[in-house]
Parts: C-alpha cells; structure tokens; sequence
C-alpha cells in the first residue's frame, strides 16, 4: 500500500514538474526582460500563412521526474537484489519516458507567418496559435521586436 502511495505522488510531482516548465511563445505574451524596453515596430502585409509544429521542451527536467517515477515503481517489483535491479532498470525506462513525455506535452501549434515589410522587404515569423486570434492573407499587421525576438499581431 505505501509504495502505491509513493507512485502516485511520483506521478503527481512529475506531472506538476512537467506543465510548470512550459512557456508562452504566443504573440501577447512577453518575459520579465522584455517588459518596459524599448520595441521597434513595424508595419506589412501578410503574404502567405502556414502550419507549423513548435517543438516541446527539453530540459532535464523531464528526464529527472521519470527516473524517479520509474525507480520508484521498479523498486516495488520483487525483494532484495531483485529489487534494486528492477529500480534501476525502472530508473533508466522512466528518464527516457520522462524525457518523451515532456517534449510531448509543451509541443504546441503554431504559424509561420510570412510578411512583406512596408520597406519591401519580406520576412517569415513563427508564434504559437491563439484561439481567439486568426490572421488572413492581406491583412495588415504590425511587428514588434524586442531583444530580437518579433511578435505579429493585429
């Protein structure tokens, strides 16, 4: 019954580990860095849009939560020698399941945006998909860069 206990509150920890290494890559969102400088701002036309996949995370993170789950879980197989086996082998299966389990769940939907600058020039933007935000071919939009990064929005 205990070990029970612990798998499930391995679980839990690697879950919770897991959804609080995710960060915005939306148009509105901006880190404690970017707020209050300077932007520039440009404005264009979008010329074409496309789907993309934005890839999930890879920290450590994930890999570290799953060993521990898994060395857990493995551990409560057999006794003795026994035991200690299973946790490593646990400990090794749940870091690689950890670590494909983190990329899998902060891998988002995004766009490729691609604008033609109202100096001629033309450039392709990615951002993460907002559901309450549709761009369309021919709308203008403005582009605001800070520190390099360039956020596309109505």
């Amino acid at each position: 019954m205990r070990k029970s206990v612990l798998l499930v509150a391995s679980f839990s920890t690697m879950a919770m580990l897991l959804t609080g290494c995710q960060s915005s890559l939306t148009g509105d969102s901006y880190s404690r860095d970017e707020a209050r400088r300077v932007q520039t701002v440009r404005m264009g036309t979008i010329e074409s849009l496309r789907p993309v996949k934005i890839e999930g995370t890879k920290t450590p993170i994930g890999g570290a939560a799953g060993a521990v789950v898994g060395g857990v879980g493995g551990s409560a197989i057999g006794g003795g020698r026994g035991s200690i086996v299973a946790a490593v082998i646990g400990a090794v299966a749940g870091g690689l399941a950890g670590s494909a389990a983190e990329e899998g769940l902060t891998r988002t939907q995004g766009v490729e945006i691609t604008v033609r600058e109202d100096d001629g020039s033309m450039r392709a933007y990615v951002q993460e998909v907002q559901p309450n935000e549709v761009f369309r071919v021919g709308e203008r939009v403005r582009i605001a860069t800070v520190n390099g990064t360039s956020r596309v929005s109505h």
